[in-house]
């Protein structure tokens, strides 16, 4: 017996011969209103109408079987057509559990791993860069860039859900919530990583050149070695900016333009600018080495910004002190080199212009206000008295901003208090401060060039005219718009510089005894007692608070140590480490003392006075932070390594303060940065 198909019509389908029933049950409602109208076309009508309903019905009863059979047969090479495509889609696919253990993979993946049909371990085995953790939970779909076989992909990966599909399945019941699988989609990206590469590797870099000291070093060799060191100098530079496909053009005697592409300047950054230290080699007989500062803009617009950012470089590097090479990457700087001391200038020239500056702008503004860094010290301090009385000698009221005076400063601000010479408002708050700047008023900032690390900072935008003279180095932050600035790495403290500026103010300005002290006090601190950074202009400068009254006794009385301090000082001494062979390392104890820091420092000197110890690093717990002092001597520049620290300061005193971590993290913490800048040749 012939067993017929045996189905119903259903979804669209369905409604679509439901539809033409209804259409032809509505010919009836015509044909009985033609019949009213007219008896022999209502009954045409009529019989027209009934001759379309049986002809509807034969044919959805005759076509029904073949419909759906076609149907079946579509539907059946429609899936079959899918898989077909699927598996031999030409991106690699897999379907992934969700612990991600392989289901199926398309042939393209069969063939790009090498696997069998068979194989169905976790994908991790395959892409270890994907693996549980990096599965999407939260999100549908995440990507995971990944390298196999040399090749780079992309590794798309689509969370599925198959909740529903498990609800329309009456054979399988599911468990939870949380159904799902991973869908991934391998994409090549390798040529497109390597266009993108070629085309970074070809951005235009444009570098300028300075060689730092050039007037001073043919002024100490005779005319018939000047040309010829400047021969060397010159093929030097030449030599090693060809080696790397580098056009250089000399500008000036002392000054040279670099061109040249990213990927050259990746081989600069490499060797760490060794031509740096090349240049300093150069020796026809000449008791100073040449010098030079590099600047370098990238990522720029065009030649012309990338040229922009290369002048801003060059003047980093010559702010910090020349012999260092400075990449500027919009507002981002990179620093290499920068391990010499850099030699002291003989000439006054740039002091004398700057005290005819300052004189300039001091005297259009109706009031000043001099402020030194956090936690002022005596170089600090005597460096706002020298330009307190700088204004007083050309009529001007000056007030100098301390909040809270610390310990080693206490002494002496308590002294000019007590001194009737003096007005009662030389000392204001900070909320004084703010009440008094406004834009008549001349903020100077001295001993540092941070605006972070001002006494308060809120005044620098309170007016326009605000002048910075500090002798740190500078760093990527800065007060940016002074009117005036006057950084001068070389000199020895910030006293040393207003000493000088005051020999060129107009009036032969004159200092009252206790103001010479104060300042001959901050050189005494920032010198070590004439140890450390310490070049003629120093003693000039010494020599001039001298004849200003300045008595070396009553400044020795005024520095002494009380005993917790001294016990302190050496306790940290006592319990020093030597790391690495070189580098001395201890923490300063802080209980008992109100100026932990500052004792701290002392400590970081002494330990200099120890045979083999290149630089010192001494940590302090103050004020729920941690104090690190680093000094040296001549052979590590411990700026740089401060810097990696979040500090600075000068190459052989320099200093850093950590938040947020114990003293045990903070120790370790300079430790691996010396031994990170030791593998990479920074010191």
């Amino acid at each position: 017996m012939k067993t017929k198909f045996k189905a119903k019509y259903g979804g669209n389908l369905k409604i679509h011969w439901q539809w033409n029933v209804i259409l032809a049950l509505s010919l009836i409602v015509l044909s009985v209103g033609l019949f009213w109208v007219d008896q022999t076309a209502g009954l045409i009508s009529l019989a027209f109408t009934a001759f379309y309903f049986l002809g509807i019905l034969w044919m959805y009863f005759h076509y029904k079987p073949r419909i759906l059979r076609e149907l079946v047969s579509f539907a059946t090479h429609y899936g079959q057509v899918q898989k077909q495509i699927l598996q031999e889609f030409e991106i690699p696919m897999a379907l992934l559990e969700p612990d991600g253990r392989i289901l199926w993979m398309n042939n393209r993946l069969y063939e790009l791993t090498e696997k069998g049909d068979g194989y169905r371990k976790n994908i991790s085995t395959l892409f270890p860069e994907i693996n549980r953790g990096i599965l999407p939970n939260s999100t549908w779909d995440k990507d995971v860039h990944l390298r196999y076989k040399e090749l780079d992909f992309r590794a798309h990966i689509k969370k599925l859900s198959l909740n529903e599909l498990l609800d329309a399945v009456e054979l399988v019941e599911r468990e939870g919530e949380n159904n799902y699988l991973y869908m991934i989609y391998l994409f090549d990206e390798t040529d497109l990583n390597h266009y993108i590469i070629e085309n970074r590797e070809q951005r235009p870099v444009v570098g300028l050149v300075y060689m730092d000291n050039y007037e001073e070093v043919m002024e100490r060799v005779d005319e018939v070695h000047q040309s010829l060191l400047s021969v060397l100098v010159d093929r030097k530079i030449n030599k090693y900016f060809g080696a790397v496909s580098g056009l250089v053009k000399k500008l000036e005697k002392d000054k040279y333009l670099v061109l040249l592409n990213q990927k050259s300047l990746n081989v600069l950054q490499e060797d760490r600018f060794d031509v740096l230290e090349g240049v300093k080699t150069i020796n026809i007989g000449n008791d100073v080495n040449m010098t030079v500062s590099i600047g370098m803009g990238i990522n720029g617009s065009g030649y012309l910004q990338n040229y922009e950012f290369a002048r801003g470089a060059i003047e980093m590097a010559l702010g910090r002190g020349g012999d260092q090479a400075v990449i500027k990457d919009d507002d981002k700087m990179t620093f290499f080199g920068g391990k010499s001391q850099r030699n002291e200038k003989n000439t006054r020239v740039k002091a004398r212009v700057k005290a005819q500056a300052l004189q300039e702008i001091m005297m259009t503004a109706e009031n000043i206000v001099v402020m030194g860094h956090h936690f002022p010290d005596m170089d600090a301090l005597g460096a706002c008295i020298g330009v307190y009385r700088a204004a007083k000698a050309v009529g001007k009221q000056a007030h100098i901003v301390i909040d809270d005076p610390n310990f080693s400063i206490r002494s002496w601000i308590n002294q000019f208090r007590e001194n009737k010479e003096y007005e009662d408002d030389l000392f204001i708050s900070h909320e004084r401060a703010r009440e008094l700047v406004d834009n008549n008023c001349m903020v100077m900032v001295v001993d540092t060039n941070r605006p972070s690390m001002t006494e308060c900072q809120e005044i620098l935008k309170q007016t326009k005219t605000v002048v910075v003279l500090d002798h740190h180095r500078q760093t990527t932050e800065r007060i940016d718009n002074a009117a005036l600035s006057y950084i001068e790495p070389s000199a020895s403290s910030a006293c040393e510089m207003i000493a000088e500026i005051l020999q060129y103010f107009e009036g032969n300005v004159r200092l009252k005894n206790l103001e010479a002290d104060c300042m001959y006090a901050g050189i005494i601190i920032d010198t070590n007692n004439f140890v450390t950074k310490t070049g003629v202009r120093t003693f000039e400068a010494a020599a001039y608070l001298r004849r200003n009254g300045a008595d070396v006794t009553r400044v020795r009385k005024a520095l002494r140590d009380d005993m917790d301090s001294y016990k302190a000082r050496a306790e940290a001494v006592r319990h020093a480490e030597a790391y690495m062979g070189h580098y001395a390392i201890s923490v300063c104890p802080a209980v008992g003392l109100e100026t932990p820091n500052v004792v701290g420092a002392q400590a970081a000197n002494e330990l200099l006075n120890i045979v083999g110890v290149k630089a010192s690093f001494v940590l302090t717990e103050y004020d729920n932070r941690i104090f690190i002092s680093a000094r040296s001597i001549d052979e590590v520049n411990v700026q740089i390594i401060m810097e990696r620290l979040g500090g600075g300061g000068h190459i052989n005193m320099a200093g850093a303060q950590l938040y947020g971590v114990t003293m045990e993290e903070a120790v370790q913490r300079v430790k691996n940065t010396l031994k990170e800048m030791t593998e990479e040749g920074a010191i």
